[in-house]
């Protein structure tokens, strides 16, 4: 069994800071656990926006706090992100994530699970590991 809390990962490896500082990313399981996907906590800053654009992984996203939009850059619909609301990349969506007023608390997971390093690299994507 594993079991992890998000303040055990703060400040180590498993802690992942944006190279734009518009998010932080607490890996709970990551390829290693041997799970077939993983499962990250993640703030979006208030006040920010990112591209994000997964060609090589699936995503799958639930808002626990704060509020935002995800913006399709396929066609440039507007979702509001809310506590409750569930949003799925089911074919590696270009979009735009934004936090208002609030840093969003969000889980996320990830299929292929990330191997742990991972950033966005300049079209908003994680490289695909082997």
């Amino acid at each position: 069994m594993i079991v992890r809390t998000i303040s055990e990962l703060i400040g180590t490896p498993r802690e992942v800071v944006s190279s734009n500082g518009n998010w932080v990313s607490r890996r709970l399981l990551l390829r290693d656990d041997g799970m077939g996907f993983s499962f990250h906590e993640t703030i979006i800053y208030a006040g920010t926006e990112t591209l994000i654009w997964y060609k090589n992984h699936l995503e799958a996203v639930y808002c626990v706090d704060g509020e935002g939009e995800v913006e399709s850059l396929i066609d440039g619909e507007h979702y509001p992100i809310k506590p409750g609301t569930m949003y799925a990349l089911n074919k590696h969506d270009k979009h735009v994530l934004r936090a208002f007023q609030d840093d969003l608390r969000l889980v996320c997971v990830f299929n292929p699970p990330l191997t742990g390093d991972e950033t966005h690299d300049e079209d908003g994507s994680y490289p695909l590991k082997s």
